[in-house]
């Protein structure tokens, strides 16, 4: 048995990179354990094992001289007390031991080995599926695919293949517990990087995500190289490249933007599909006032506000969205003071005097042709120039 311990222990410090040392010094732990169970409880007991011949022994220290003085330590003598038949006991401690060590070191390899990939996408086959959880099995571990995590829409079937983002990883007693995700944001993100090279390389960088798993999503894109059209880029020859991401997304439709540092344009860009004619940024209030040709304004609104919501999420601002003659008659009842029924042209409106008098009140005269004022106000167009 001593030189197959050894033996085991090289073989496994090789196989399982584990010290021979530690699984030595819990071996020994255990042997006093086992001894004491076994033989009765003993003072001052030891094992020792050779590291060279995985020789067993068993010591126990006795007192030969008591101390004379306080302070001073008792001499004490060992004795070897090793059993004859220990060398079976200490075969069956030593497997339960190495077992024990090797079970442990896997369990911290793999949770090593998934700890720094939070973030990154793994593929599993469903091995589980209730209303509780689903199992997603990863080869060598099993992840947790939690039902706050899950596409409503979605079936998980026992052996479908899975594409799942890495949410969390947990160290416990066991195997250590991977959560993962198929309604995150980054989840649609590393999708990109997968199938976009530009993406994976760095020249177009995707800058904010806004999903509504399932649905709709609008991921907002900025190019490095001037020379790479980064929505382009995205959407791929013929759509191919966004296409195999909706299609790993089980239909989820994919809305790609560009990104602009410039607020008006993001939130111009973030309405897409619609088309936007005008945007007045509020910055106190944080808010964007978006002007629509009237055809657009559903289409910018979106099924249930789910564009616009969108749009707000991607960029940040809350977004208030008129169409134009909406905004056209807005202006003209701020300037008379007053509502207006029916439609307000354009032209209408910007006739209208811009003068406020002294009431508060804006003046509801016509502007002077070429001019922002009426006669009586002419005067304010020479002091505002």
């Amino acid at each position: 048995m001593n030189s197959e311990l050894i033996e085991a222990l090289r073989q496994i410090e090789r196989e399982k990179h584990i010290n021979p040392e530690t699984v030595l010094e819990a071996l020994k732990a255990a042997l006093v354990s086992a001894y004491k169970r076994n033989y009765g409880s003993v003072p001052n007991i030891r094992v020792d094992i050779d590291p060279e011949t995985g020789d067993i022994k068993v010591f126990s220290a006795r007192v030969i001289k008591e101390a004379e003085e306080e302070g001073e330590e008792p001499e004490l003598e060992e004795v070897e007390i090793t059993p004859e038949n220990f060398g079976r006991i200490a075969a069956q401690t030593a497997k339960q031991v190495i077992l024990q060590r090797i079970r442990e070191a896997e369990r911290e390899m793999m949770y090593e080995e998934y700890v720094g990939r939070e973030g990154d996408i793994v593929t599993g086959i469903v091995q589980q599926n209730d209303q509780r959880y689903t199992l997603v099995n990863l080869g060598r571990v099993e992840a947790l695919l939690p039902p706050t995590e899950q596409v409503p829409i979605e079936r998980y079937d026992h052996g479908m293949r899975l594409k799942t983002y890495i949410v969390e990883v947990r160290r416990t007693t066991k195997e250590p517990q991977i959560i993962v995700s198929r309604t995150h944001p980054g989840l649609l993100k590393r999708l990109f990087e997968l199938e976009v090279p530009e993406i994976y390389d760095g020249l177009v960088e995707i800058k904010s995500v806004a999903r509504e798993p399932g649905h709709r999503s609008k991921i907002g894109v900025i190019s490095r190289d001037e020379s790479i059209d980064p929505v382009g880029a995205c959407v791929g020859p013929k759509g191919s490249r966004v296409r195999m991401v909706v299609s790993e997304l089980r239909g989820e439709k994919i809305d790609v933007v560009q990104y602009s540092d410039d607020t008006q344009a993001f939130v111009a860009n973030a309405l897409s599909p619609a088309k936007v004619k005008n945007v007045t940024i509020n910055e106190d209030a944080h808010t964007a006032e978006v002007v629509v040709p009237d055809d657009q304004l559903s289409l910018a609104i979106g099924k249930e506000g789910q564009n616009a919501r969108l749009a707000a999420k991607l960029t940040g601002w809350r977004i208030d969205i008129r169409s134009e003659s909406q905004a056209q008659k807005e202006k003209a009842e701020e300037a008379l003071g007053k509502p207006v029924s029916g439609e307000v042209s354009e032209e209408a409106a910007e006739e209208i005097c811009a003068a406020v008098t002294k009431s508060g009140k804006r003046c509801k005269n016509k502007a002077k042709p070429g001019s922002r004022f009426c006669g009586v106000h002419s005067k304010l167009e020479e002091v505002s120039t």
